[in-house]
């Protein structure tokens, strides 16, 4: 027979027998982890993420290496660009959904309920999204230039190009990343948040395209400039448009400033807002 449970005064305070301590932030880390890497949004926009920047990224760096073009002089690296550039839209759409569809499928409410600091939850989305974005970026942006470089006939690239056009995309990415994130927990609407973030890469050289005008010359110039494929240009070492505007490292720090500022109204709207 099983022996009875032992009596307790009523009143008498409960003593769990596990261990109780409080949470902290590498318990959202862990959960956070367990959520990006549980749901197919990842595997799919990653994975599609990876096919684009390798084979765009092979495929042109073939056409130039079997074009007959004279090709001394310049760097290979460059040529990664186009892969980048379709790739970041998978970075803003995992960006977007790694908070946004919480709010769509409800289950930001379990998210806040056992972590009711708003803070540590967003900051752990964060940190886990930016990591994973910027290591499987780096590494197969790295894979691409070393496979450039080995097909297409150009002079060696400086260490400061090799840095930029690996380590550097890696971050630019994830900083975009960072922005749609951010972007996603203000509006709290997937398809919206997509919606505006594509508006954000591509309204600026589309407006920049229909300025006619002289008067809006300057205008025209600085969008053409500024304008996140732009940025990503200019991070492979030249100026977009051929003018002054940003280039080598430039782009990243802008990025940063951005993707701070994005996060920091995401921060105020958490704490202020309902879920």
């Amino acid at each position: 027979m099983t022996a009875p449970a032992p009596y307790q005064q009523p009143g008498a305070a409960y003593a769990s027998p596990i261990p109780v301590r409080r949470a902290h932030l590498g318990d959202a880390l862990a959960s956070e982890w367990t959520k990006i890497r549980s749901v197919r949004s990842t595997m799919w926009t990653l994975g599609i993420m990876i096919v684009l920047m390798v084979g765009i990224g092979s495929s042109v760096a073939l056409l130039v290496a079997n074009s007959g073009v004279d090709t001394e002089g310049d760097s290979a690296l460059t040529l990664g660009f186009f892969g980048v550039l379709l790739g970041s839209i998978c970075v803003i759409t995992l960006g977007v959904l790694t908070i946004a569809s919480e709010y769509g499928t409800g289950m930001i409410r379990t998210t806040l309920t056992a972590c009711p600091d708003r803070t540590r939850v967003l900051t752990a989305k964060a940190i886990v999204f930016f990591l994973l974005v910027f290591t499987i970026t780096t590494v197969t942006a790295t894979l691409v230039a070393a496979f450039q470089m080995a097909v297409v006939n150009t002079s060696s690239a400086s260490g400061s190009e090799w840095l930029r056009a690996t380590v550097g995309v890696g971050l630019f990415m994830a900083l975009l990343g960072l922005l749609a994130l951010a972007v996603g927990a203000m509006i709290r609407h997937s398809a919206g948040a997509i919606t505006v973030m594509i508006g954000l890469m591509l309204l600026p050289l589309v407006s920049a395209m229909f300025m006619f005008s002289p008067s809006l010359a300057d205008l025209q110039q600085t969008l053409l400039e500024y304008a996140i494929p732009s940025q990503l240009i200019a991070l492979y070492g030249e100026s977009a448009a051929g003018g002054s505007g940003p280039a080598g490292w430039e782009p990243l720090l802008i990025m940063l400033v951005v993707a701070a500022v994005a996060l920091g109204g995401a921060y105020l709207t958490l704490e202020r807002r309902d879920a």
